[in-house]
């Protein structure tokens, strides 16, 4: 297929103070696309460093620079890149993110170039502020139905989802809104919902993204709260979407599960138990955080217990 039949494929890159970090290697992994017809869109999000001086030093005309007169936030910052792309898929790679040089490819080749496809994910490897290799998570959803998909994820190994593996259909995700949730924190989880609920899907079990774990990242520091908020919206949209009841109540303790895992982390046993039980509220009270404790602390402990004092080798 010549690059003039080749669907364009826009990579939305928002940046915020990063040009001494990693946004060169994110911009560069970009660039470096086997693919030939993409766009890349830089959204700088009013940077006080040299931002601007590395972006243009490299004279692609692949490259769209736009500049914020203020800092807009990060959630607007993503939907501009949204916003300005062109292409009939568009990546949204964050800043400290990278992708393979035939992610794109790869992507594309599996749908054998149509546009109708609601989203094309890869699997993805976790990779430390330095690059080192910290997990490696190939693709093994294989879906062809939403509900299929929320079966999958909600058995918590096979699914992981990160922006920076995932292309979405650009038309697609701007009728459901762009990247939003209450909290803007599960936005990416929310658009992949809808996505596939409303277009399909494909999968590419192959690792062709890497996810970059460091002190910055947005999450660590959000409230409980917040995360509980976004997690019971994507339990809503699950329900709306899905009709088998035994899914939903695997989805709700899954979900809730995944916040007390949250909440388990905090140091102050007040403050911890307190948190549970936000999270038991705002749940309907459906998983109760005393089975969540048994379960992960007490039942171990008694496992260990009755094989001390239970002990069934034989002499």
């Amino acid at each position: 297929m010549s690059k003039d039949n080749l669907p364009l494929v826009t990579i939305g890159i928002p940046t915020y103070n990063r040009a001494d970090a990693y946004l060169k290697e994110a911009l560069e992994s970009a660039l470096n696309q086997t693919y030939s017809n993409i766009e890349i869109v830089v959204s700088d999000n009013c940077s006080t460093d040299n931002t601007s001086e590395l972006v243009n030093c490299y004279q692609d005309s692949r490259i769209k620079y736009y500049r914020h007169n203020e800092n807009i936030g990060a959630n607007n910052n993503f939907n501009y890149c949204l916003e300005k792309a062109s292409g009939e898929y568009f990546l949204l790679l964050h800043d400290d993110d990278k992708v393979d040089s035939d992610f794109v490819e790869a992507c594309l080749e599996d749908v054998n170039y149509r546009t109708d496809v609601g989203l094309i994910r890869t699997g993805v490897r976790v990779i430390d502020e330095f690059g080192n290799e910290l997990q490696f998570r190939k693709n093994f959803v294989d879906a062809d139905t939403i509900e299929k998909f929320i079966e999958q994820w909600m058995d918590q190994r096979k699914v992981s989802i990160y922006l920076c593996s995932v292309l979405y259909n650009r038309k697609g995700l701007q009728q459901i809104g762009g990247f939003t949730s209450p909290q803007n924190l599960l936005q990416d989880n929310v658009a992949e919902i809808k996505l596939t609920a409303m277009m399909g899907r494909a999968d590419v079990s192959q690792v062709k993204a890497s996810f970059r774990r460091h002190g910055d990242n947005k999450g660590g520091s959000e409230s409980v709260q917040e995360w509980a908020m976004d997690s019971n919206h994507i339990l809503h949209l699950i329900k709306e979407h899905v009709s088998d009841q035994d899914l939903i109540k695997k989805s709700t303790i899954n979900l809730c599960e995944w916040n007390y895992n949250r909440v388990y982390r905090i140091k102050s046993p007040l403050v911890r138990w307190r948190s549970y039980l936000i999270n038991y509220k705002m749940f309907d009270y459906y998983y109760s955080p005393f089975s969540y404790v048994y379960k992960r602390d007490i039942r171990p402990k008694l496992r260990k217990i009755r094989s001390l004092f239970f002990n069934t080798e034989t002499i």
